[in-house]
């Protein structure tokens, strides 16, 4: 059974869920607007993961005896400037989220709830490569710089970009 300190905590974090889902939708319009279709794609991407990371949390919460809580979300930007821009808030957006499940992760130890100390920690594992994802395509980014053809070709080759993390080779994924 799922405390009601704990059971806030995940409502909080299924909010997130799906701001962030909503977030990288808000990202995808965006990009495919501005004729980058495969940061398009891979951003509509992104939000389907994070809204099937929304729906782990919701079936986590009832299944422990708690109600998860579906609330209203705040707007997300629907314009950047550049790539480069909607890229810098995606990761600052994915550092945001690590803190939060950190914090969730914290208040299960302090409420001594193993269970969901162990769920989370497919969360934990998860960040980390988000975070990595965010820093690479960074990474990318400022060495094409200005160069409208180096864009072109970053374009098209995000859908095939994959990282591996550090929690990943660990954990043999």
């Amino acid at each position: 059974m799922v405390s009601k300190i704990i059971e806030k905590a995940l409502n909080e974090q299924i909010k997130i869920e799906a701001e962030s889902s909503q977030i990288y939708l808000s990202m995808a319009c965006w990009a495919e607007v501005k004729g980058f279709e495969g940061v398009a794609g891979f951003m509509f991407d992104q939000s389907q993961e994070e809204r099937d990371h929304m729906l782990k949390l919701i079936k986590f919460v009832n299944e422990r005896g708690g109600q998860a809580k579906i609330s209203k979300l705040s707007e997300p930007n629907v314009d950047f400037k550049t790539i480069k821009e909607m890229f810098e808030m995606l990761l600052k957006h994915e550092v945001y989220v690590s803190d939060s499940i950190n914090e969730l992760v914290h208040i299960t130890l302090q409420e001594k709830d193993y269970a969901t100390h162990n769920f989370l920690q497919w969360y934990v594992s998860e960040q980390i490569e988000e975070e990595a994802m965010a820093r690479t395509i960074l990474d990318k980014i400022n060495l094409i710089g200005d160069d409208k053809g180096g864009l072109y070709l970053f374009d098209r080759d995000i859908q095939q970009l994959t990282v591996v993390s550090s929690a990943a080779i660990q954990t043999g994924a």
